[in-house]
């Protein structure tokens, strides 16, 4: 039991008793285990989303010469804007902006996940916001294409 939780922790974030309740509730399955933390974590997010996000970072991203994306992204606290999981989500979503070309911040997170076309962005800073504890916001975002 002791390494499925260790397993479980390390894929989704949670923490050890979240991760124990998880595959008590279901049997010791992990995959249901792990759809019932993202669930349980796509809940937390909701509730965080009310939260002021005045912290954060600026991420660049220039594809082959010809596309460049400045994105400010948010989140709660200097602490959480260093970690390596918001740096790397700050990444993804620059790089989604180059691909896809969305029209504003509020069309991003509908738009498909360019690495996995089944979820949505959206999906993806939910995920990040019940691992990181904290609300993220993507505050603005410029895209320029050289034609």
């Amino acid at each position: 039991m002791k390494e499925l939780i260790q397993k479980l922790r390390g894929a989704t974030g949670a923490g050890i008793m979240d991760a124990k309740k998880a595959l008590e509730d279901v049997g010791g399955d992990y995959d249901k285990a792990f759809d019932l933390i993202r669930e349980r974590g796509l809940v937390k997010a909701e509730k965080k989303a009310e939260r002021r996000a005045t912290a954060g970072l600026l991420e660049s991203y220039v594809h082959n010469g010809r596309v460049g994306v400045l994105l400010e992204i948010n989140c709660e606290t200097d602490f959480v804007a260093s970690t390596k999981e918001f740096r790397e989500l700050a990444h993804e979503l620059a790089m989604q902006i180059a691909a896809m070309d969305p029209a504003d911040v509020d069309e991003l997170p509908v738009q498909q996940y360019i690495k996995d076309p089944s979820i949505a962005v959206g999906d993806i800073i939910k995920q990040a916001i019940a691992k990181l504890g904290e609300n993220i916001k993507v505050g603005r975002f410029v895209r320029y294409e050289i034609n």
